[in-house]
């Protein structure tokens, strides 16, 4: 459907004599649209996030965690022994396994205390966990089997007022549980304040941190063959089962592959997405509802003048066009202006999220998101414009010319 220039200015003159209820059409609008491109943008964001993991090395990883009610490493009521992780390596198609130990622990620095986990792991199967956490050593370097005493730390350690007032550095001392412990590299941000205050050490020196304890594995992590995940993990069900004198359906820990909690995070992820997306899209309806009275209204104005257009021999095409397009253009403007909106809010959300810590939560700005929804807001004014266009074409130029 082609519009001439003249009919174009026509009706950009029209908007321009009509400001106050233009605006109030856009501002309906790009409220909506705003809306929308928050929501997704930040959805887009964790999209991304699960796919970056989807695609990293632990997609061929099975994790083994007890059950229990408390946080990895606080609730021992079901332990993971030395005896389940020979249990979980011994299983057909898992090339190698590695237990990774969780303790509370106290970390001081002057007079000011914090509480944080402490993982302790073995540093020859430190391929494994990191490869499952997809992190990587950003500062200093990776633990050796004879770096009793010595820890890693977690990003934010490393930044000033983060955690502590003072920032630390490769090769200072931390106090860890009483004890001093040197400090030999920081881990890459992981993107959340948890991830990233926590604190690694080697197993012997977390078994030498907590004297008289009998320590439990937190997790087992297993790299296994891909292309057989769910007969492994089934595989690994009864061997543990076996080995710690259960009966199917009455395990005490739980056996998943990464892809598996990949997947229910993705689920609850969708869910949510559509759930805000739905209360954004009554918030559009709502617009288009308001945009359809503006152009009724409109019409009901412009009587005469719709009258003495067909008069001088317009079409009643030509005039369905004139009001097609105003209320397309509203909605094209109130698409520009709700995403201009949109991303400025998301961008300082996601400098905020940033600055706290939640870096995995930043938004994700796609292209497609910024065209999807100018495009969404011009078709949501022109669809509220199709039945004022069409009764506005179908008025008798006589009776126009009579209406008061």
């Amino acid at each position: 459907m082609i519009i001439g220039k003249e009919n174009i200015k026509y009706s950009l003159r029209n908007l321009q004599h009509r400001k106050s209820r233009s605006f109030l059409t856009i501002l309906s609008i790009f409220i909506g649209i705003t809306t929308i491109f928050i929501f997704l943008s930040f959805g887009l964001g964790l999209v991304s996030y699960i796919n970056e993991l989807t695609s990293s090395s632990s997609a061929d990883k099975i994790i083994i965690i007890p059950k229990g009610t408390g946080a990895p490493g606080l609730d021992q009521t079901f332990a993971l022994t030395d005896e389940d992780l020979d249990a979980v390596k011994k299983t057909s198609g898992v090339f190698d396994a590695a237990g990774m130990y969780v303790k509370p622990a106290k970390v001081q620095q002057n007079s000011k205390i914090i509480y944080t986990f402490l993982v302790g792991f073995d540093p020859k199967k430190s391929d494994i966990l990191l490869e499952s956490f997809n992190i990587d050593i950003e500062t200093g370097r990776s633990l050796q089997s004879s770096d009793n005493g010595k820890v890693i730390l977690g990003y934010n350690y490393q930044v000033e007022d983060k955690i502590f007032p003072k920032e630390y550095k490769v090769n200072d001392k931390i106090e860890i549980q009483d004890e001093k412990l040197r400090i030999i590299g920081f881990f890459e941000p992981i993107g959340n304040p948890q991830d990233d205050s926590q604190l690694y050490t080697t197993s012997d020196s977390i078994k030498e941190l907590y004297p008289g304890e009998n320590l439990s594995y937190a997790e087992i992590i297993a790299r296994v063959d891909a292309t057989k995940l769910s007969t492994i993990v089934e595989n690994v069900e009864k061997n543990l089962r076996k080995e710690r004198g259960l009966e199917e359906g009455k395990e005490d820990f739980y056996v998943q592959s990464f892809d598996d909690l990949i997947e229910s995070f993705s689920g609850a992820l969708n869910i949510m997405i559509g759930f805000v997306v739905l209360i954004a899209l009554i918030s559009v309806v709502v617009s288009a509802v308001n945009t359809a009275n503006t152009m009724i209204t409109s019409v009901l104005e412009r009587v005469k003048e719709i009258g003495v257009i067909k008069s001088i021999g317009a079409k009643n095409s030509e005039i369905f066009k004139i009001f097609f397009f105003e209320s397309s253009f509203l909605g094209f403007v109130a698409g520009i202006i709700g995403v201009l909106f949109g991303w400025g809010m998301a961008y300082l959300g996601g400098v905020i999220l940033d600055s706290l810590g939640w870096g995995f939560l930043s938004p994700d700005f796609s292209p497609y998101l910024f065209m999807g929804c100018i495009a969404f807001a011009t078709i949501t004014g022109a669809i509220s414009g199709v039945i004022p266009a069409i009764r506005a074409s179908k008025i008798n130029p006589v009776d126009a010319l009579r209406y008061e």
